[in-house]
């Protein structure tokens, strides 16, 4: 990689403009990533571009139609390394060159291109100007396009792991009364990022005790993006008249199933319309971590994780959970037998637990959200 200096000022500024627009792909992008571009000229912007989803043209080819010849010899700011590959459509690095763009600030690095012979290297011995962010303007540019990142760094989807609790920290009654601990505000925000996720799971628990369907509900949802719903369960024992299975819905199920899985009952899953999916490991954080690795396998890019506590407890206890969403309702359950919102080993040490990183803080109706990252987005440039 060739890049020199920083970005100036109002080329930060920028960046910060192609990261909002890098977000109007969430949803429809996956499995390619959100990216945002600005092209700028003489102080004034003369074209802006987002990738829309697979097989549309990329943010920066949109950006450069957009400034039509205005796009020679300005400056383009996008949020991720401009692809020097062609796919479903051709290299954004051939594009830029062909446009006549004279400088590059690129936001974030590809880790694909790594391999597919790096963009910023591939401009810069064509005489483009590139420069690369750093610090928080990378965080920034990283965050867009995060689903991916993760993805594309470690071969499985950036989990985010979504509770809803009370004041005391219990997810039910003593009698196992779940509903509603959080309220319609709370509940429709979940709806929105089933919509935006690439899958939704659930541990055979919540399966069997709430019968969900895990679909996004009075959301738009774009027609063919309907999230995969996932059952994490070891022992493959989802009940054929589950919900998820006889109820018709748009979105394939998918059963992740243990080593020790009975084959009769993968086989009585599968002729029910489930597809399974099996793990080399039975159980435990072994079992969870080959479970992200078969979603990632199938270029699932983010998942959205609905508890329970034993699910819940066990990615935490693992270190899988990227991003923690946390819903606090203002009531307290009280009780001996009343579940908590996650079980597992723990922390033994205040120290060590898991702690979110810079937390959003959102009212809910009468709820409040706390939502923000345990494990920071991959950074290519490490």
């Amino acid at each position: 990689m060739t890049a020199t200096g920083r970005p100036t000022a109002a080329e930060r500024a920028l960046l910060i403009r192609a990261c909002e627009l890098a977000a109007r792909g969430v949803g429809t992008v996956s499995p390619n990533p959100s990216v945002g571009a600005v092209i700028a000229r003489g102080g004034e912007v003369v074209g802006e571009g987002w990738h829309a989803g697979p097989g549309l043209a990329h943010a920066e080819p949109v950006a450069i139609a957009q400034a039509g010849d205005a796009a020679h010899g300005a400056t383009l700011v996008c949020t991720l390394e401009p692809c020097s590959h062609t796919g479903r459509t051709g290299p954004c690095t051939q594009a830029i060159l062909d446009a006549g763009i004279a400088r590059v600030v690129v936001g974030a690095l590809d880790p694909l291109e790594r391999t597919r012979g790096e963009g910023v290297r591939i401009l810069a011995a064509a005489g483009v100007e590139v420069v690369v962010a750093d610090g928080a303007d990378a965080a920034r540019a990283r965050e867009a396009a995060s689903a991916f990142l993760t993805w594309a760094a470690s071969g499985r989807p950036e989990v985010t792991l979504k509770m809803a609790a009370s004041l005391d920290g219990r997810v039910a009654t003593r009698s196992g009364d779940t509903r509603w601990i959080s309220g319609p505000e709370a509940r429709a925000r979940v709806h929105r990022w089933r919509a935006d996720m690439d899958a939704v799971a659930v541990g055979i628990g919540t399966a069997v005790a709430d019968d969900p369907m895990l679909t996004a509900r009075d959301v738009d949802v774009a027609v063919g993006r309907e999230a995969l719903r996932v059952v994490l369960d070891p022992h493959a024992r989802l009940p054929l008249g589950s919900a998820l299975l006889v109820a018709p819905a748009a979105a394939p199920v998918l059963v992740v199933a243990g080593a020790d899985a009975d084959p009769a009952r993968v086989d009585a899953l599968r002729a029910a319309g489930a597809q399974v999916d099996l793990t080399d490991a039975a159980h435990g954080a072994s079992f969870l971590g080959g479970a992200l690795e078969a979603l990632g396998n199938r270029e699932v890019q983010s998942v959205l994780v609905e508890g329970g506590p034993t699910v819940a407890g066990a990615l935490l206890d693992a270190g899988l959970v990227d991003v923690l969403a946390w819903v606090v309702a203002p009531v307290v359950i009280g009780g001996d037998g009343a579940p908590v919102a996650a079980r597992g080993i723990g922390a033994d040490r205040i120290a060590d637990a898991p702690r979110v990183a810079a937390p959003r803080i959102e009212r809910l109706g009468d709820d409040v959200l706390v939502m923000g990252r345990l494990r920071p987005v991959p950074d290519a440039a490490a």
